[in-house]
């Protein structure tokens, strides 16, 4: 499987709304990942999708995320009635952008939305690859976690963690990006370490 690159890449910000986290485990860690790939999304200038489920219900993107911060590499938030990402909106901003070949999918719920989310662009004719964020996905309910990133496997997708990501994405250290980069690892360590605790080792928040 190719590896992917920054330019062959879109990332996609899953439902990451307000009225969600108080029934979501380790909400505040899926927050803190999300702003995390928000901030590398802007120094590789990689733009992002951001969606909500029923915004007038469940309210508007959490503004932890810091989608504002991108400036142009932020696309306009979708709302949806849909549980899947892959709205008639979102098929044309993939359509209008042909070399993108890899999506990474952050978010939640995880066997809901991120889900439906993974198998719609599985099943789409471009044929894309996804990577879902293990470190950046949760639940309201914790034992859903390992049977979905056991079913993402199975269906095609590469479940990772942004911090391996990262890397892939930047591929060298000889990138004139790798400078910043770096220290923007350095910077997030502790919060990148925390959510592995809480959402991946079931350690307390």
């Amino acid at each position: 499987m190719p590896t992917p690159t920054a330019e062959s890449t879109i990332f996609f910000c899953c439902d990451l709304q307000t009225g969600f986290g108080p029934s979501i485990y380790g909400y505040e860690q899926v927050v803190s990942t999300a702003n995390k790939l928000v901030k590398l999304a802007k120094i590789l200038e990689i733009e992002v999708v951001s969606t909500t489920q029923y915004a007038k219900v469940f309210g508007n993107v959490d503004p932890g995320v810091g989608l504002d911060s991108l400036g142009p590499l932020k696309l306009p938030t979708i709302d949806k009635t849909l549980f899947s990402m892959v709205t008639d909106e979102v098929k044309a901003i993939l359509e209008a952008r042909p070399h993108i070949k890899n999506v990474v999918i952050f978010g939640i719920e995880g066997q809901i939305c991120v889900l439906q989310t993974t198998l719609s662009l599985l099943a789409l004719p471009a044929k894309y690859t996804p990577y879902i964020i293990a470190d950046g996905v949760s639940s309201s309910a914790t034992f859903e976690l390992p049977i979905l990133f056991d079913r993402l496997r199975q269906e095609g997708a590469i479940v990772t963690t942004s911090e391996s990501l990262g890397f892939q994405l930047v591929g060298t250290s000889a990138n004139p990006k790798f400078k910043p980069f770096s220290q923007f690892v350095k910077e997030t360590k502790p919060a990148t370490t925390k959510a592995g605790e809480v959402l991946l080792l079931g350690k307390s928040a």
